[in-house]
């Protein structure tokens, strides 16, 4: 509801609110889900930053939007543009769920096994997030033993 209610207001300044009030919905949604990181980000960044960088703006614009009549077909023409790239783009992923998948074949073994040994975080997605990124440990992946990390 809050979304739709944020396409179809004319005040810029209450659809940045509700804008706000919905990344905070969503951050609620996440922690109640476990997913604490995520909650954390989605509040700090959806309805922190965003809402400031949206307010910013909103000071060199007008307070209400106007209506338009007709179609803008040079905007209409990128977003069928870019949607058709994005389907096309799609086409060439795998199959969400197989468990064939490379994702399931190489890279989350890796973590399942040793996350909790080398690092001692019980929870596996913050050790990636926290520990593995960026770090000399993320080049062992293909091979674990292959390299001193």
């Amino acid at each position: 509801m809050v979304a739709i209610a944020v396409v179809v207001i004319r005040d810029l300044f209450s659809a940045a609110m509700l804008f706000a009030i919905y990344s905070l919905l969503s951050a609620a949604l996440f922690a109640v889900l476990d997913a604490g990181d995520v909650a954390l980000t989605e509040a700090a960044v959806g309805a922190g930053i965003s809402t400031i960088l949206i307010l910013a703006v909103l000071t060199l614009a007008p307070r209400y939007e106007t209506g338009h009549k007709g179609l803008d077909w040079p905007a209409l023409s990128v977003v069928f543009i870019t949607g058709g790239c994005l389907l096309w783009a799609v086409s060439a992923l795998p199959i969400f769920g197989y468990a064939d998948n490379p994702i399931h074949a190489h890279v989350a073994p890796y973590y399942i096994e040793n996350a909790y040994k080398e690092l001692g975080v019980p929870n596996m997605v913050a050790a990636v997030l926290a520990s593995y990124r960026g770090s000399r440990r993320a080049s062992c992946l293909p091979q674990p033993g292959s390299c001193s990390c």
